[in-house]
């Protein structure tokens, strides 16, 4: 009986396992949701060079994966910087980006120093590059915030177009290498 019992164990066991083997077998390998936009990772340098915003500053952010691997942070720090009286020299902001329901596709959400709260859909149009855009059914102006890495040079926009126009404008452009 002992006898009989373990051979039944035994191949039930071996069917579980078979199971088991065939389920992942046939279940696709997780996507990694961060693989378009590793190439943010890292602390960067950031020299202002256009935008209407006639700002000349140097600072710099760093993407980091946090809340084991859940989401991107990007934290800014402010660093030298004339500009025009109605340009925050002092700037700070924290931009989240992290999977979106169905874990494949990113939103992001920004916040700064002055309590603006932006929105975003997250796209990769292609290797080195990640385009945030802002919901243009939302009041106010849209927004788009892009980064490229071209030969070792992080460039970045901000950019904004108002109700009615058909055009971005580009508020502040930066570029820097990884630090």
């Amino acid at each position: 009986m002992k006898r009989r019992f373990a051979l039944l164990a035994s191949m039930a066991l071996l069917t579980a396992c078979g199971v088991a083997a065939q389920i992942s077998a046939q279940s696709p390998a997780k996507a990694d949701p961060w693989a378009g936009v590793r190439f943010l990772l890292g602390s960067w340098g950031a020299k202002t060079n256009g935008g209407m915003a006639q700002a000349q500053a140097s600072a710099g952010y760093a993407f980091r994966l946090e809340l084991r691997d859940h989401v991107l942070a990007r934290h800014s720090r402010s660093g030298a910087c004339t500009a025009p009286d109605d340009f925050d020299c002092q700037h700070s902001d924290l931009l989240y980006i992290y999977p979106s329901g169905n874990g494949l596709a990113l939103q992001a959400i920004y916040f700064d120093n002055e309590g603006h709260v932006i929105h975003y859909d997250v796209s990769t149009p292609k290797p080195g590059t990640v385009v945030f855009l802002s919901d243009p059914a939302q009041p106010g102006p849209q927004f788009r915030l892009s980064y490229e890495l071209l030969d070792g040079v992080m460039t970045g926009k901000f950019e904004l177009k108002m109700p009615g126009q058909t055009d971005f404008i580009s508020y502040l452009e930066w570029s820097g290498k990884r630090q």
